[in-house]
């Protein structure tokens, strides 16, 4: 098992940059493939990131792509999200996931081991 604890949201205004940590327990970090997802008040939780387990392989939803990055540092059992430009609509609290082999990246169903959340709001 692996335990997560996300870090680093704030209040930020639009055109800004935040920095998401997410520090996992354990001795097996490099074994996980690692995401971020984000929801919104009264919406479901939406795909926003994914980092294979070299870091070698990104993937990002559309509405993030070339504003947001994601890392991961396996001796420090951390994984990051960069959010550069963002924008209100990126309001939401953001989670981190971690799955030993998720069918899919894109789907909160294929990964087993979530953190609480940090929330993250954008004003204008």
């Amino acid at each position: 098992q692996v335990q997560l604890v996300e870090s680093g949201g704030g209040l930020v205004q639009a055109g800004g940059s935040l920095r998401l940590s997410c520090a996992a327990s354990g001795r097996t970090f490099s074994q996980y493939v690692m995401c971020w997802f984000r929801q919104a008040p009264g919406k479901e939780r939406d795909f926003v990131a994914a980092i294979t387990k070299s870091g070698g392989l990104t993937f990002y939803a559309e509405s993030v792509k070339g504003r947001f990055t994601i890392s991961r540092d396996n001796a420090k059992n951390t994984v990051y999200l960069q959010m550069n430009s963002l924008k209100p609509e990126d309001t939401a609290v953001y989670y981190c996931g971690a799955d030993y082999r998720p069918p899919k990246y894109s789907s909160p169903s294929d990964y087993d081991y979530w953190g609480q959340g940090t929330q993250v709001t954008v004003s204008l």
